[in-house]
């Protein structure tokens, strides 16, 4: 589920990889190239999250390695299933969130990683390794994690109001009110709010979600991603549900904005860096992975983005101010508040799709 501060947040699908389209600089959704690269040592093709990375890392990458990247940004990882899935594009690096990985390891869509190629992997936190999306880590590398919650604006949202998912339901503030895009995050949220698990299989809580969301339909002004930067920091919505790193950004550009972790629970979530089945440039891939896992470039991407790092020397760097949130760096009792998302079987994500749609077509 991220995210650095210049970029632009309309991302435009592209249709497939053109050769001679070589750029490090973070662009839309575009046609990456595996094609000639001016550098010695060849490219690396990423497809990565919007808004989650700061710029300079890929230029220094490009001068410590002599390898040229290729970088393009998606929205979800519906979108990036989507288009590789569809056999649309042709990317060395992807970063998707637990779930998404281990759908995709089922369906044998990413290659296993040499880690003698990664040696920095020895600096991943020990609580990060071995996840259940990929229990035996032999596909994917930790790249950010952190904690979804409710984002409010205290002058627009009155206090006593907050502490649960309700007031993502609350009439007071309809029109007001902007949800995630997509089936995983948003059919999530009222599985929580009715007291489920993000990973229920039961199709009946399913279908119970939906009809909430349903109910909900007609408070929400905007169904986003990550135009709702946009909407909260300008004061255009009073009420939407992101992460916590992207709510710290938004803090920068509108101090009147909070964020609290719902009492109904939340989902905690890691993004790794994983190689697709494949992948050209699988070598240089490794090495795009194993900059990423340096102090160097792990600092300059926490302190741009604010999401947490996997990584054990980055930690040790940061002002205690940041490593100390609770938020950032969650104690026991927040953990507790805290699920995963899991893997689903394909018929429950057959029923996620058709319900979304659902959804998506009620009046």
């Amino acid at each position: 589920m991220k995210k650095f501060l210049a970029l632009l947040l309309t991302l435009i699908l592209g249709t497939g990889l053109l050769s001679g389209c070589v750029s490090s600089r973070p662009t839309e959704e575009s046609d990456a190239s595996e094609g000639d690269a001016s550098a010695s040592g060849g490219v690396v093709n990423v497809y990565n999250w919007g808004e989650y990375i700061d710029e300079s890392v890929l230029t220094d990458f490009e001068e410590a390695t002599g390898i040229h990247v290729n970088y393009q940004m998606y929205d979800s990882n519906e979108t990036m299933y989507g288009k590789i899935a569809g056999g649309g594009a042709d990317y060395d690096v992807v970063i998707p969130s637990d779930y998404m990985i281990s759908r995709m390891i089922a369906e044998d869509m990413l290659e296993p990683l040499n880690f003698d190629n990664i040696p920095n992997f020895a600096d991943i936190d020990p609580a990060l390794l071995n996840p259940a999306y990929d229990p035996e880590n032999l596909y994917s590398v930790p790249y950010m994690w952190g904690l979804l919650g409710v984002i409010y604006n205290t002058t627009l949202v009155d206090e006593a109001d907050t502490g649960s998912w309700d007031l993502m339901w609350n009439e007071k503030y309809a029109d007001d009110i902007v949800i995630f895009d997509n089936s995983r995050d948003t059919i999530g949220i009222a599985l929580k709010r009715l007291g489920y698990s993000y990973n229920t299989t039961d199709e009946a809580q399913i279908k119970e979600a939906v009809d909430l969301l349903i109910q909900q339909k007609p408070l929400i002004q905007a169904y986003v991603m990550d135009d709702i930067f946009g909407k909260m920091e300008g004061g255009n919505a009073a009420i939407g549900t992101y992460y916590y790193g992207d709510f710290l950004t938004m803090l920068e550009n509108n101090p009147d904005l909070a964020f609290y972790i719902p009492e109904e629970g939340t989902n905690i979530y890691v993004d790794a860096m994983c190689i697709l089945k494949g992948a050209k440039n699988k070598e240089n891939a490794e090495a795009f992975i194993n900059y990423m896992c340096s102090t160097e470039a792990g600092l300059k991407n926490c302190e741009a983005i604010w999401y947490s790092t996997p990584l054990l020397s980055v930690r040790e760097e940061l002002d205690p101010e940041v490593s100390g949130d609770v938020y950032a760096y969650p104690d026991e009792s927040i953990m507790a508040q805290c699920e995963s998302y899991a893997g689903l079987p394909q018929a429950t994500l057959d029923l996620y799709d058709s319900e979304w749609t659902r959804l998506k077509s009620a009046s």
